[in-house]
C-alpha cells in the first residue's frame, strides 16, 4: 500500500535548516496496524504528515497505492487524499460553530456524494461510534471522550483505506484512552490500515508492528505477536 524510498524532509527557518526525516525507507502493507514511536522531535509527526499527503518529501520517493506521489501538485494530492485517507488528531480539531453531524460531514465535502447517501453515511458512523444521540450538539457540549469519538467518526465516514492517528489518546484520561485504543483495534480488524503515532509503550504494544524513530531515521522496525 505504502512505500517510502530514501525519503528526507528538510525544514527551513531563516538560515537554520532542520532535517526532520533522514533517508527513511519504510513499507506498509494493506491491513497492517503500525505504531510509530520515539522521543519528541524525532520526526514522528512529520512522517505522519508525509504519509497523509499533507506534506511532501524534500527528496526520495513516496509510493501510495501504486503512484509515486512525490512532487505532485497540491490539487492532485487533494484528489488522491479525498476518501482514501482519514486523520485523527490529539486536539480533536472540531469546529465549535458546527454540530456533531456537520463536523462529521466535513469529510464528505469534497467527494461526489449525493445528499441522501451523505446523510446515511453520517448517521451510520455516528451510530457505530455511539454518539448518534449527540448529532445536534456542539463540541463544547460533549465530554473529551465524546469529542474524540466524533473526531474518529469524521475520519471514518468516507470509509478510508488508511487511517492516520497522531497521539489519539493524548488529551484523554486513562479510561477514555483505553476506549479509543479498543476502537482502533476494531477499525483495523475490519480491514482499515492504521498508522498511529504514540508516546505510550502500552498503546504501541497493541499494534501488530512498531517503528521506532530517532533523529529522523528508522531505529527499530519490529513485528509484534500476540
Amino acid at each position: 500500500m505504502i512505500s517510502l524510498k530514501n525519503v528526507s524532509k528538510l525544514h527551513q527557518a531563516g538560515e537554520v535548516q532542520t532535517r526532520a526525516l533522514n533517508g527513511i525507507n519504510l513499507d506498509i502493507e494493506t491491513g497492517e496496524y503500525v505504531a510509530v514511536t520515539g522521543p519528541s522531535g524525532c520526526g514522528k509527526s512529520t512522517l505522519l504528515s508525509v504519509l497523509g499527503l499533507l506534506d511532501v518529501p524534500s527528496t526520495g520517493e513516496y509510493w501510495f497505492e501504486g503512484h509515486n506521489v512525490a512532487g505532485w501538485s497540491e490539487n492532485r494530492l487533494n484528489r488522491l487524499r479525498s476518501g482514501r485517507i482519514g486523520f485523527i488528531f490529539q486536539s480533536f480539531n472540531l469546529i465549535e460553530e458546527l454540530t456533531v453531524e456537520e463536523n462529521v460531514g466535513l469529510a464528505l465535502e469534497y467527494g461526489d456524494v449525493p445528499v441522501r447517501e451523505r446523510k446515511r453515511k453520517i448517521a451510520n458512523v455516528l451510530e457505530r461510534l455511539g454518539v448518534s444521540h449527540r448529532a445536534g450538539h456542539r463540541p463544547s457540549q460533549l465530554s473529551g471522550g465524546q469529542q474524540q469519538r466524533v473526531a474518529i467518526a469524521r475520519a471514518l465516514v468516507a470509509e478510508p483505506a488508511l487511517l492516520l492517528a497522531d497521539e489519539p489518546t493524548g488529551n484523554l484520561d486513562t479510561a477514555h484512552g483505553d476506549e479509543v485504543m479498543k476502537m482502533l483495534r476494531q477499525i483495523n480488524a475490519d480491514g482499515t490500515t492504521v498508522v498511529m503515532v504514540t508516546h505510550s509503550p502500552s498503546h504501541a504494544a497493541q499494534a501488530s508492528r512498531t517503528v521506532n524513530l530517532l533523529d529522523g531515521r528508522v531505529l527499530i522496525d519490529a513485528q509484534q505477536y500476540a
